[in-house]
């Protein structure tokens, strides 16, 4: 059991380190790196607090404490991937209403031009 915690507590740390060190680099932004930072901690603490599993454990009336950190990490990292869908979805949403602008604006830009060339060639 004390394995399984400290493989969890070693992967949460490297998710933080990750994390800490591409929001550094600009390689994710602030809002999105909060998400996986607390989730992150939230592990780590979990795999390092043996109260704090041990009453998890029995809030889900598992007898296995290690499983409920397992259901906890996966729980979590299921809000988390949630989360990036909506935004992922939101994204997609935008870039097809900018689509459609620019076509619009291209539409009125090549009737103003044609509407030009028209005047100018009388």
């Amino acid at each position: 059991m004390d394995r399984l915690l400290y493989v969890i507590s070693l992967l949460s740390a490297s998710l933080v380190i990750i994390v800490l060190v591409s929001l550094r680099r600009s390689h994710i932004r602030v809002e999105h790196s909060v998400s996986w930072l607390t989730a992150g901690i939230l592990l780590f603490a979990l795999s390092r607090s043996r109260w704090a599993l041990d009453a998890a454990a029995e809030w889900m009336g598992i007898t296995y404490a290690p499983l409920a950190i397992v259901i906890v990490a996966f729980s979590v990292f299921l809000m988390v991937f949630y989360h990036y869908s909506r935004v992922i979805s939101d994204l997609k949403d935008a870039n097809i209403a900018l689509a459609q602008r620019v076509a619009i604006i291209e539409f009125h830009l090549q009737s103003l031009h044609e509407d030009q060339q028209t005047t100018t060639s009388r």
